[in-house]
């Protein structure tokens, strides 16, 4: 792998291979704001810098992204810091598996971006990022000492990088390996309750979604959830909780689908005398998104709003909980509009995980008002007033809701934190200077 593109179309096990085979156990990428372009630590890794610094999809001056391989079962860690005015860069821990190199920067750019815009639009004091494992075909997942140590070694890396970053739970992940993860850093969230923690915010995400919805129905004057029939893609932690919130909301019925058959049974028996049609799907049929609703909810992959699935969408409404819906927020979230299909981005609706990691570190009180006032409907940034708002917005100036939604949380993420300014990029810019990468 010597040419100026290999690197980027390399597996993650030909990358890694390259990596051990140079002696590289860690390297950054790092935005030089004078320069305007990205900067990588060692020489040989240039073509990575290249295609970043070439890309007009994904990178946005994200502030640095930090890589590790695991002192054990050869594991590529990423940690993608986007901005950090707000404060530090906030984000759950993914732990998945990716074709190519390109398929991982590319997520974890995308992924780390809507973390700044999530926390923003909620009015977090922190900034966006996202931490990424990339799963080895080699190992077992299952094996609980094998996660074990991975987890402990990504909490190692986390700290190593100087509180930058605080990592939280996400796909792959769960409370467990959240611990093995504290047990190496103080820098992280969504710890179990027995140390101190919030536990899995997955519950918290899908109520939040579901204002989402209810927001959508009273700006197109549809009324409330009852007697609406809601097709749900993924059968997750947060959608198993959203149809649980949509249930006691009345829904008349819920259609969804997932690729796992065994979770499938599990969420069938907890709902057993309500109208759910439950499916199992083949990873790659998208069928659901098609199917006659008045609601969409996307809560598996992202990028699913495309221009082969926009055209055969008959809802009037998609509110879900997966990250990074459409695939082009530009290009579809226009072609969205122009079906006459009410769009409330994700960024916006799957916020209350983040939010209740956030008040994680300030210690608990029962019904604690800083959590529900974003459920509330008159608090100026609660999930269903900040839904309202876009939506309007988006109709009065005939711009697509994800571009209104992008706009504005674009534009609070530049606020900087009131008591420490914009610390995370001087934390970066000491990494570099120390030579981090060199460990």
């Amino acid at each position: 792998m010597t040419n100026s593109i290999s690197l980027i179309q390399a597996n993650p096990q030909q990358f890694i291979q390259f990596l051990n085979q140079n002696n590289i156990k860690r390297f950054s990428l790092v935005y030089d704001k004078k320069a305007d372009k990205v900067n990588v630590s060692d020489v040989r890794l240039q073509s990575l810098a290249d295609f970043v610094n070439t890309d007009k999809r994904d990178f946005m001056r994200h502030e640095g992204m930090l890589f590790q391989i695991s002192e054990k079962h050869d594991v590529l860690f990423g940690a993608f810091i986007h901005k950090t005015n707000r404060g530090q860069a906030s984000g759950g821990l993914r732990y998945w598996h990716y074709a190519s190199i390109e398929d991982f920067l590319r997520d974890g750019m995308r992924l780390s971006k809507g973390m700044t815009r999530k926390n923003a639009l909620a009015n977090l004091w922190w900034g966006g990022g996202k931490g990424i494992m990339v799963h080895n075909p080699a190992n077992d997942k299952n094996d609980p000492k094998m996660r074990e140590e991975l987890y402990k070694d990504y909490g190692h890396f986390v700290s190593s990088i100087n509180g930058c970053y605080i990592t939280a739970e996400d796909v792959g992940t769960n409370e467990q390996d959240m611990a093995n993860v504290f047990s190496e850093t103080r820098f992280t969230t969504c710890i179990p309750a027995s140390v101190g923690g919030s536990g899995n915010p997955s519950s918290a995400t899908a109520l939040g979604v579901v204002h989402g919805m209810e927001a959508a129905l009273k700006f197109l004057d549809l009324g409330t959830l009852e007697g609406k029939t809601v097709a749900v893609q993924g059968m997750g932690h947060v959608a198993e909780p959203m149809m649980g919130y949509m249930f006691e909301r009345n829904v008349a019925k819920i259609v969804a689908v997932d690729i796992n058959q065994e979770l499938i049974d599990e969420v069938k028996a907890k709902y057993a005398n309500k109208n759910l049609d439950a499916r199992l799907v083949d990873i790659k049929d998208n069928s659901i998104l098609f199917e006659e609703c008045d609601i969409l909810a996307p809560c598996a992959t992202g990028a699913i709003l495309n221009g082969e699935s926009i055209p055969q969408i008959k809802a009037k409404i998609i509110c879900g909980a997966s990250n990074n819906q459409l695939k082009d927020s530009k290009i579809h979230g226009q072609a969205i509009a122009d079906r006459g299909i009410t769009y409330v981005p994700d960024f916006l609706v799957n916020r209350m995980g983040i939010v209740n990691c956030a008040d994680e570190q300030s210690g608990y009180i029962d019904n604690d008002p800083y959590f529900y006032r974003h459920l509330e409907q008159d608090f100026e940034f609660s999930v269903f007033q900040t839904a309202l708002r876009v939506l309007q917005q988006s109709q009065s100036s005939d711009t697509p809701p994800a571009i209104v939604a992008t706009k504005l949380a674009d534009e609070l993420a530049l606020e900087n934190n009131p008591i420490y300014g914009h610390r995370g990029s001087k934390i970066i810019e000491s990494l570099v200077n120390n030579q981090w990468h060199k460990g």
